[in-house]
């Protein structure tokens, strides 16, 4: 009996990074592996992912991680660097960065660096959260590739703020004033993420971006958009065990503050997970837990080592059976919707007890 695992899927990453290869099959894939590779594990994944042509991190620790474990294709920081002192690492790891503020590029141009780097300028499209505006593309174009610290040609990205919802008019925005701006430039282009690459195809350059889809979970909360529609594989599932089978009487209240009251006699499973292994104590009754095949409401608050579920009065489980929080047979972004967030949230939250257990 084994309590809260992941089991990671190496298979269904390779499969998913195939089918993207298919949905766009004129681009170069970066695979987003940053927050521990969406919780999969950053190393692991990155090893299962011989057809990635690039890695994009956040952060600069994630990077020099992938390169201490032999992992030598080129690696991007989507949010760039964070100090003129991070320029000199960079260079000297072969990392590629991202620039979207005067202070990076006053960085770039004050520095003494003994190679050159790569650069992606990031344009404000119209999510404004990071990128150069519009009117100032042209100057720093140009302050850029009039610095010797800069490798040519420059490449550029934007990303999006609403590609996930379809009757959004904002994407098609985004594009034509990505496409606008980028006109005529050298350097090669990347605007789609997971949600461009599978709805947005005009936003599928030079390069594409997934993150969440990539491990088998859709960005999209329309039921025929869902990873199995796009002929995705759920990379993680989460998994513990049944630790007790309780009779409990209709009107009995379980767990703490007694927020669940039974309306019948039944039975109660307890399963050896909680929000110190990363579950969210805010799921609330009713979230689905697969157990034996069927699905089973959550019955009660969850606790830091434990939740139950209402396994039904007829129920013929028994302790040691193993329970699924999410991955095959309940889509994360299934379990997602119930708790009230997003998947993306689900699968980065596990905490270090969670056993990870590769493929």
């Amino acid at each position: 009996m084994k309590a809260a695992t992941a089991y990671i899927n190496t298979d269904a990453l390779t499969h998913n990074i195939r089918q993207l290869h298919l949905q766009a099959p004129n681009s170069k894939l970066l695979a987003v592996v940053k927050a521990n590779g969406y919780g999969h594990g950053l190393l692991h994944v990155a090893k299962s992912l011989p057809d990635a042509d690039a890695f994009g991190v956040a952060r600069i620790e994630e990077a020099l991680t992938l390169r201490a474990g032999g992992v030598v294709k080129p690696i991007l920081l989507l949010e760039g660097f964070y100090g003129a002192s991070d320029l000199p690492i960079i260079v000297t790891n072969n990392i590629h960065t991202v620039v979207h503020s005067i202070e990076q590029l006053e960085a770039l141009e004050s520095a003494e660096l003994d190679n050159q780097a790569v650069v992606w300028l990031k344009i404000d499209t119209g999510m404004h959260r990071l990128g150069v505006r519009p009117e100032q593309l042209d100057d720093f174009v140009q302050r850029l590739h009039a610095c010797d610290n800069v490798a040519k040609p420059l490449r550029y990205m934007s990303h999006f703020g609403c590609a996930d919802d379809l009757t959004s008019n904002v994407t098609n925005q985004q594009i034509n004033t990505f496409l606008s701006l980028t006109e005529g430039c050298s350097g090669e282009r990347s605007l789609a993420a997971s949600a461009g690459i599978l709805a947005w195809p005009d936003s599928q350059l030079e390069w594409i971006r997934p993150g969440i889809i990539m491990y088998g979970v859709s960005p999209f909360i329309e039921p025929d958009r869902s990873a199995e529609a796009f002929n995705l594989q759920p990379v993680m599932t989460l998994t513990s065990s049944l630790i007790a089978v309780r009779d409990v009487k209709a009107g009995e209240q379980v767990g703490y503050g007694g927020i669940w009251t039974s309306e019948r006699d039944t039975k109660v499973g307890v399963i050896a997970i909680g929000y110190g292994d990363g579950y969210p104590r805010t799921a609330p009754n009713g979230t689905p837990v697969l157990v034996n095949g069927r699905i089973v409401p959550m019955a009660g608050r969850v606790s830091m080592d434990m939740l139950t579920v209402d396994l039904g009065p007829n129920a013929q489980d028994k302790v040691g059976d193993e329970a699924v929080l999410w991955g095959n047979g309940l889509p994360a972004e299934v379990v997602a919707e119930h708790i009230g967030t997003i998947a993306y949230e689900l699968v980065t939250k596990l905490t270090s007890r969670v056993d990870m257990t590769y493929l």
